[in-house]
């Protein structure tokens, strides 16, 4: 690693990668809820309706405020939009209602000027306030870039002076997709690049003594997102500041796909102990993202609460993350593993492992819920996309035949009287493994651990060779981060044995409904969080609430929110505003109905052409609305059917996916 990779290693970006500590931030008052300092995390999202339509944005606000939301951003893309926040915040006002209201702009610093005069904090994106989004590379002297930056410093300084005379807060909200083409040309489409665009707004506010900042990172692609925010502070820290986050997913999309996406990426920076607000981008109505937001954060105000009393580990804060540099938190590198029979490790895929050991072994119809799905007409199994490569049976012995590809686990002893063995590999207790006369014949041979364990004696006796996958379980109030110090420290050791990350879920309600979407949630978060990092071969959850298929399902929507292994089509699909220009959530369904059997593909779907080529920064294909009834196609960022009517829309982006020879058909 170089230099200057060292270098930024060594810099705080949290207060401890070992245990839960939230990292403090500037209070910034926003009307009556202030966000930062020790406040609570705080909740919030963004209407859908035409900010024109007066009374339909008034009564959405109150559904969004009665659902849990603290403040609520409308969108005001001109003059016009942002004189009518006057009357929206007049009526809310009138009926009870004095949440903060927050202006959304993009393009027009006029439309910022008047709003920020109206309501309680204006969002601004530094990469199309004042500065130019083309697609134009451009190469700048020093002399060049410094002569923008004046000319942006000229746009900006009226908006700021405002927000000083009207104790208005802004939020610098840097988007993945929407860099300007003169921070393109210099940094390119990286998290280097979203923080520098940040960061020069930021000190242009302080240069003029504005403080009522709040910053955010935002991008559809959950890794980029946590690279940036950690670079973000970081780098806000080497200049002495701590402005607070903003914490979002952009276009996560909708249902499973939607929450997952959003855990992996929001739920990550949470465990770091970063983020002061939270909103959660579905595509869907903007009520149904608060509760999706509570149950994120409730999990660490609860765990603030419990560290206190609980937590008596000494705090190592950045004794791992400096004495390891095989390990950045600002850059994805896959950590180093042997491949243990050519199936798991090394250069493979995460691997799937679900707990069949309570099901009915006798009706082979329950390998459905794995994605095998059994045929008894023809008496066979197909495989589904998200077929899961490991089973554990336990104790358990299945009265039929499996599927011939689909590997099987057992308890040690109960694998030991198994006549055949072919594809059965045995699951040891740490003591077991070690113990004088075990059969360790099978070419897997997975053991059971903690992180305690490798400080234990009994974990310096285990034979080392490359049939060995460690099954890595926590039991830790903070899991996540317990079994992060876990990888560090193999790393530390120079093990390079894959290891199979394990978690297990409770849940306090019956409701299968709740249980399912919190299931999603927290292992987004617990196993989206390692694998963000490069840590895990493969991820085992335990959810004895939860059917197994759901289990399925979320395992592998996590592998895809991480990018860890593509099982499916991804959808980039912004959550809607009072810029879109057709339904949204009726539109992607249509579009999800005739392309789902697409799998790696990723299309994105935008409501206008702010959230439109910008925002789909790694999409291969873009559904983007352009006018009335008008949809613009895109291959990748460069627009190819322009202003096509949407009857038409669907079967020409199909047309345009086939002669790219990237079309294949679904399976009956």
């Amino acid at each position: 690693m170089n230099a200057d990779a060292v270098k930024m290693l060594q810099g705080r970006y949290c207060n401890s990668l070992t245990d839960y500590s939230r990292f403090v931030t500037r209070e910034v008052a926003i009307g009556d809820v202030p966000m930062g300092g020790n406040n609570p995390i705080r909740i919030q999202s963004m209407t859908t309706t035409d900010t024109m339509d007066t009374i339909g944005t008034v009564e959405q606000t109150i559904r969004m405020v009665d659902a849990g939301c603290e403040y609520v951003r409308i969108t005001a893309p001109s003059i016009k939009e942002a004189n009518n926040l006057a009357e929206i915040k007049k009526q809310l006002r009138q009926r009870g209602y004095n949440v903060p209201l927050v202006a959304d702009i993009h393009f027009t610093p006029n439309a910022a000027e008047v709003a920020a005069r109206i309501v309680e904090k204006v969002r601004v994106n530094p990469g199309n306030y004042a500065d130019k989004k083309k697609f134009d590379q451009i190469e700048y002297t020093d002399l060049e870039y410094q002569g923008e930056l004046d000319r942006i410093f000229q746009k900006f300084t009226p908006l700021v002076n405002i927000c000083k005379e009207y104790g208005t807060a802004m939020r610098i909200g840097t988007n993945h997709g929407s860099l300007s083409d003169r921070i393109m040309s210099r940094y390119g489409d990286t998290p280097q690049g979203m923080v520098e665009s940040a960061m020069e707004f930021i000190r242009m506010c302080e240069t003029l003594g504005y403080y009522s900042l709040v910053v955010s990172m935002k991008s559809s692609n959950p890794q980029v997102m946590v690279q940036a925010y950690r670079l973000l502070v970081q780098t806000m820290v080497a200049e002495g500041m701590n402005y607070p986050l903003h914490l979002g997913v952009t276009e996560a999309g909708d249902g499973e796909d939607g929450r997952i996406k959003s855990a992996v990426g929001i739920g990550t920076l949470l465990e770091d102990g970063l983020g002061d607000t939270v909103r959660v981008s579905l595509t869907e109505e903007p009520e149904a993202e608060a509760p999706v937001a509570i149950a994120l954060v409730k999990r660490y105000t609860e765990r603030s609460q419990k560290s206190k009393v609980e937590s008596q580990k000494p705090a190592q804060d950045l004794e791992l993350q400096t004495s390891n540099l095989k390990y950045s938190p600002y850059e994805y590198k896959k950590r180093d593993t042997y491949e243990a029979n050519a199936f798991i490790g090394g250069h493979m895929v995460p691997r799937v492992v679900v707990d069949l050991s309570q099901a009915n072994l006798k009706d082979p119809a329950v390998m459905n819920d794995a994605g095998y799905l059994y045929s008894a007409l023809l008496d066979k199994y197909n495989m589904a996309e998200q077929s899961v490569d490991f089973v554990y049976l336990g104790d358990s012995l299945p009265s039929f035949t499996l599927p011939g590809n689909l590997k099987q686990l057992y308890h040690y002893p109960t694998w030991q009287k198994l006549v055949n063995k072919t594809l059965c590999h045995p699951v040891f207790a740490l003591d077991e493994y070690i113990q004088a006369g075990t059969d360790r014949t099978s070419a897997l041979n997975l053991v059971r651990i903690k992180n305690a364990d490798l400080e234990s004696e009994a974990f310096g006796l285990i034979p080392l060779d490359r049939s060995l996958v460690f099954v890595l379980e926590t039991d830790e109030l903070h899991g996540m981060a317990d079994q992060r110090a876990f990888f560090l420290k193999l790393q530390e050791m120079e093990l390079d044995v894959p290891v199979i990350v394990k978690r297990g879920y409770s849940f306090d309600t019956e409701d299968l409904e709740l249980n399912t979407q919190d299931l999603q949630l927290f292992a987004g978060t617990d196993l989206g969080a390692l694998l963000v990092d490069g840590f895990g071969d493969g991820i085992w959850i335990d959810a004895p609430q939860v059917p197994t298929c759901v289990i399925t399902s979320t395992a592998f929507g996590i592998l895809q929110a991480t990018r860890s292994r593509i099982s499916k089509t991804e959808y980039i699909s912004c959550p809607s505003c009072g810029r879109t220009l057709f339904d949204l959530m009726i539109t992607t369904q249509m579009i999800r109905s005739r392309t789902s059997h697409l799998k790696g593909l990723k299309i994105g779907i935008m409501g206008c052409i702010v959230n439109g080529p910008g925002e789909m920064a790694d999409a291969d294909y873009g559904y983007v609305g352009s006018g009335t009834d008008k949809v613009t196609l895109y291959r990748g960022q460069q627009a190819v059917k322009k202003n096509i009517s949407s009857a038409n829309a669907l079967d020409e982006l199909i047309g345009i996916i086939k002669g790219d020879g990237n079309w294949i058909e679904p399976a009956e």
